[in-house]
């Protein structure tokens, strides 16, 4: 399935299979509320079931307004364990090491969930597991955010053991009024407006052996996983927008680089590329855009945070690109979005 910038995506609704649990401890009635904004409950009957990026907001966005619960997503998050997540969580299970089954998450991520990508970054002594969404257009995407660093905290917790803790905790969005419950639940230091949905840990965990590890049975699965990426499995262009995520905000949106992660010699990535009438300019290009998009409509970064965020080499340059993108400055596409925010509230 080929995705494109803005192109609303599908995920299991395994992703946000609590939900109806997080609503009755709210006292709410979930088929009552559902109903309300035109769901079905019975779409939780099975975590395989599919529901778009854009409507899986519209039903969060949903939720917390009958509620009035403003970390419903938090809520969500904390009861996302390995087993959540169908295949691709076996395989993580299943891997030798925290850090190979990190990468497998990340790597396979998107049988679980598209439209979003994950990194794990290691420097020196600080590694980081982030989480971003790539559907801009959603709405609560600070709820998917939190669900997701609830889920990657519980994660990292249920590889490493009871004695791991975070050093910090990311938010890509602004600081909620209340925190909380964020505070309750992480028992770590928060840091908002950040770049990442993300937990930063001790890079000494990276290597600690998996009491579950196998390779027979991790083999079994990396078949089988591998016949859903044949089946199922972006095309070229969707593969580097899904790294590309990642990679621009680690400094490393290189041409020859990417090419190298993907095993092909730089003019055979172009090449492969120009078939599907597209350039590795033009997925970096529209990457930034969703990139700063995001971070303007989600954070209170500024200009200048965000230009170096995405490696310009000032804001001007920024700001020049983001005209072209979008045909007004950064401020001004700011201010205008959250003035459409505000006759939507």
């Amino acid at each position: 399935m080929r995705s494109h910038p803005g192109e609303d995506t599908e995920l299991r609704i395994g992703a946000t299979m609590a939900l109806p649990d997080v609503l009755r401890r709210l006292g709410a009635d979930p088929a009552e509320v559902l109903a309300a904004g035109g769901f079905d409950v019975r779409l939780f009957d099975d975590p395989d079931n599919m529901i778009s990026y854009r409507e899986r907001g519209r039903m969060l966005a949903h939720c917390v307004a009958t509620t009035g619960c403003q970390h419903l997503g938090l809520l969500v998050g904390q009861q996302i364990s390995l087993c959540s997540l169908g295949l691709t969580g076996l395989l993580v299970k299943y891997s030798p090491d925290v850090g190979t089954a990190l990468r497998n998450l990340s790597r396979y991520l998107h049988h679980h969930v598209r439209g979003a990508v994950a990194s794990l970054t290691v420097d020196g002594e600080s590694a980081m597991f982030g989480y971003l969404t790539v559907q801009t257009n959603a709405q609560a995407n600070d709820q998917v955010g939190d669900g997701a660093v609830a889920a990657i905290f519980n994660i990292l917790r249920e590889l490493c053991g009871p004695r791991w803790k975070p050093s910090h905790v990311l938010f890509a969005h602004r600081r909620p009024q209340d925190v909380t419950p964020f505070r309750q639940y992480f028992q770590a230091p928060l840091v908002f407006d950040a770049e990442w949905n993300a937990v930063i840990f001790s890079s000494g965990w990276i290597n600690r052996h998996l009491a579950h590890a196998d390779p027979a049975v991790l083999h079994l699965l990396q078949r089988e996983i591998e016949k859903l990426e044949t089946r199922y499995g972006d095309d070229l262009p969707g593969k580097v927008r899904r790294l590309l995520r990642a990679a621009i905000l680690t400094g490393h949106a290189n041409s020859n680089q990417v090419a190298t992660l993907f095993s092909m010699h730089p003019r055979t990535f172009r090449r492969h590329l120009a078939r599907f009438d597209t350039s590795f300019e033009q997925l970096l290009d529209e990457t930034r855009f969703e990139i700063a998009r995001q971070m303007l409509n989600d954070t209170r970064m500024t200009i200048t945070e965000i230009a170096v965020a995405l490696n310009y080499s000032d804001m001007s340059a920024f700001s020049r690109a983001f005209r072209r993108w979008s045909g007004v400055t950064p401020a001004r596409w700011r201010a205008q979005h959250m003035v459409e925010l505000d006759r939507t509230e």
